[in-house]
């Protein structure tokens, strides 16, 4: 039975009902001329006949795909440009090639890491969870390639410095992260019930993997934590907020300084934490498990920064570490 159009009271907006292979349908066709409308059910009505003929791919729209993703409480930054781009286009018509153009009209100022994290990352999520769901097939995009820049760590040092000009939240921000490895966005998400002062712990939630972890409080953090007041979370500022008053810090600090001071952002402390702790002496699967990294492999390559020393290599004529032991030294050892 084809649907049927019909005006509710005290309302000029079309609607439609009927049964669409065997199935009830009705709703809203959101328009108060009938010719409209009319065209609105006739659509819906033969998309609903294709998806019951030939699956649910040949008619499932991207607007459609972005809301079962967001259901699934999946994260919705970045979607809304990319949403408006596409709108009710037919994700069997978003070929890896269009997903690539979209990532330059949406972005036409921006750089290929920044279409590469923006658009096609996102647009990829959305389209392979429907087709987890076997809504339609899944898309592989290739990536923009792009000349990858070298992101200072946070040393103890900076960290010193910037503490000893900023206030105390913002110093205890940077002395969480770079204690802890969090990224800004696990640091906002810290609540006090989280924080066990006598353990010595910090329960971390909804991280990038997905896995909850439970890192260590040094004396340092735990003192720098202790000290904010409890009214509010620790770091519950929006991120735009927190961010100007870290640039602020940073932009003080030169000011007042003779140089050799250079801006880092929030993740450097991250960097920081995974440096530090190789150069330490941690290895890196323990370092990167400290941290939450899945990979170390990924860890070592993205996160560990060598040392920018090149008078290290007089330590390959070191005698004392390099030279093999004769009888006449290791008799000069038990002396």
């Amino acid at each position: 039975m084809p649907l049927k159009l019909y005006r509710r009271k005290r309302s000029n907006i079309w609607h439609y009902r009927g049964t669409v292979a065997r199935d009830r349908l009705r709703g809203s066709t959101r328009t108060n001329d009938r010719e409209t409308a009319a065209r609105i059910a006739s659509e819906i009505e033969s998309r609903h006949h294709k998806r019951h003929l030939d699956g649910p791919q040949e008619v499932l729209m991207f607007s459609q795909a972005v809301a079962l993703y967001l259901k699934a409480g999946k994260p919705s930054k970045y979607l809304p440009k990319i949403l408006s781009h596409w709108k009710n286009a037919e994700v069997k018509t978003m070929t890896a090639g269009a997903i690539r153009q979209s990532a330059i009209d949406i972005y036409p100022d921006a750089g290929w890491a920044t279409r590469n994290r923006q658009v096609i990352t996102p647009t990829q999520a959305v389209i392979n969870h429907c087709a987890e769901l076997e809504l339609c097939p899944p898309v592989r995009i290739k990536r923009f390639k792009f000349e990858k820049k070298i992101k200072k760590p946070v040393t103890l040092e900076w960290l010193d410095r910037f503490c000893a000009y900023a206030d105390e939240q913002m110093a205890a921000l940077a002395v969480f992260m770079f204690a802890t490895g969090c990224r800004i966005s696990e640091a906002r998400r810290l609540e006090w019930a989280d924080i066990d002062f006598q353990q010595r712990t910090i329960l971390v939630r909804k991280t990038k993997n997905k896995k909850e972890r439970l890192p260590h409080m040094p004396q340092r953090l735990l003192i720098a934590l202790a000290n904010l007041p409890r009214d509010v979370a620790p770091f519950g500022n929006p991120e735009s907020t927190l961010r100007r008053t870290w640039d602020s810090v940073i932009e003080k600090i030169a000011q007042t300084t003779d140089g050799g001071f250079y801006r880092l952002t929030f993740h450097s402390c991250r960097h920081g934490f995974a440096t530090k702790l190789l150069r330490d002496g941690i290895d890196p699967k323990t370092a990167a498990a400290l941290g939450g990294w899945d990979s170390v492999s990924l860890f070592l390559e993205t996160y560990a920064h060598a040392m920018e020393n090149a008078r290290l290599t007089d330590k390959l004529f070191d005698t004392e570490l390099t030279q093999p032991k004769t009888a006449s030294n290791k008799n000069k050892d038990l002396v």
